[in-house]
Protein backbone atom coordinates (compact mmCIF):
# COMPACT_ATOMS: atom_id res chain seq x y z
CA UNK A 1 0.00 0.00 0.00
CA UNK A 2 0.99 3.31 -1.04
CA UNK A 3 0.36 6.92 0.25
CA UNK A 4 -0.78 9.70 -1.42
CA UNK A 5 -1.43 13.44 -0.41
CA UNK A 6 -4.24 15.55 -2.32
CA UNK A 7 -3.82 19.17 -1.39
CA UNK A 8 -7.63 20.56 -2.11
CA UNK A 9 -6.59 24.21 -1.99
CA UNK A 10 -9.62 27.07 -1.57
CA UNK A 11 -11.18 28.04 -5.39
CA UNK A 12 -14.42 28.76 -4.56
CA UNK A 13 -16.18 30.17 -0.93
CA UNK A 14 -19.74 29.95 -2.24
CA UNK A 15 -19.24 26.50 -3.68
CA UNK A 16 -17.27 25.04 -1.16
CA UNK A 17 -20.11 25.75 1.38
CA UNK A 18 -22.28 24.44 -0.56
CA UNK A 19 -20.85 20.73 -1.12
CA UNK A 20 -19.11 20.67 2.23
CA UNK A 21 -21.59 18.17 3.32
CA UNK A 22 -21.33 15.43 0.76
CA UNK A 23 -17.54 15.92 0.96
CA UNK A 24 -17.94 15.37 4.46
CA UNK A 25 -19.73 12.19 3.61
CA UNK A 26 -17.57 10.83 0.90
CA UNK A 27 -14.57 11.00 3.17
CA UNK A 28 -16.82 9.30 5.88
CA UNK A 29 -17.38 6.40 3.49
CA UNK A 30 -14.19 6.45 2.03
CA UNK A 31 -12.69 6.02 5.16
CA UNK A 32 -14.77 3.24 6.36
CA UNK A 33 -13.23 1.30 3.12
CA UNK A 34 -9.62 1.60 4.69
CA UNK A 35 -8.63 3.97 1.86
CA UNK A 36 -7.61 7.03 3.86
CA UNK A 37 -4.77 7.08 5.94
CA UNK A 38 -5.09 10.75 7.96
CA UNK A 39 -7.35 14.27 6.56
CA UNK A 40 -7.74 17.46 7.67
CA UNK A 41 -8.12 21.09 6.69
CA UNK A 42 -5.96 24.18 6.83
CA UNK A 43 -6.89 26.82 9.18
CA UNK A 44 -7.86 30.20 7.36
CA UNK A 45 -10.18 28.86 4.97
CA UNK A 46 -7.19 27.86 2.54
CA UNK A 47 -8.06 24.26 1.45
CA UNK A 48 -6.97 20.93 3.61
CA UNK A 49 -5.33 17.46 2.94
CA UNK A 50 -6.77 13.79 2.56
CA UNK A 51 -3.60 11.40 2.66
CA UNK A 52 -5.38 8.03 0.74
CA UNK A 53 -4.00 4.84 0.86
CA UNK A 54 -3.81 2.98 -3.17
CA UNK A 55 -2.10 0.72 -4.70
CA UNK A 56 -0.88 3.25 -7.26
CA UNK A 57 -1.48 6.83 -8.40
CA UNK A 58 -4.33 6.00 -10.84
CA UNK A 59 -6.02 4.57 -8.16
CA UNK A 60 -5.60 7.94 -5.58
CA UNK A 61 -6.23 10.07 -8.57
CA UNK A 62 -9.92 8.28 -8.90
CA UNK A 63 -10.65 8.67 -5.24
CA UNK A 64 -9.36 12.51 -5.14
CA UNK A 65 -11.35 13.19 -8.11
CA UNK A 66 -14.28 11.61 -7.08
CA UNK A 67 -14.23 14.10 -3.69
CA UNK A 68 -17.56 16.31 -4.10
CA UNK A 69 -15.39 19.44 -3.84
CA UNK A 70 -13.05 18.72 -6.56
CA UNK A 71 -15.72 17.70 -8.88
CA UNK A 72 -17.93 21.10 -8.17
CA UNK A 73 -14.79 22.85 -8.86
CA UNK A 74 -15.05 24.33 -5.27
CA UNK A 75 -11.44 23.18 -4.72
CA UNK A 76 -8.09 22.21 -6.47
CA UNK A 77 -6.57 19.24 -6.57
CA UNK A 78 -2.84 17.97 -6.40
CA UNK A 79 -1.83 14.71 -5.94
CA UNK A 80 1.83 13.41 -4.84
CA UNK A 81 3.07 10.36 -3.96
CA UNK A 82 4.24 10.73 0.04
CA UNK A 83 6.76 8.15 1.13
CA UNK A 84 5.63 8.46 4.68
CA UNK A 85 8.48 7.84 7.70
CA UNK A 86 7.33 7.52 10.96
CA UNK A 87 8.91 9.05 13.71
CA UNK A 88 10.44 7.34 16.40
CA UNK A 89 10.41 9.18 19.68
Amino acid sequence: MKYFAALLKMKDLEKNAAYREPHLSYLTRTDADGKIFARGRFAGNEGGLVVYMAESLDEARKLAEADPLVTSGARTLELYEWEMHASVR
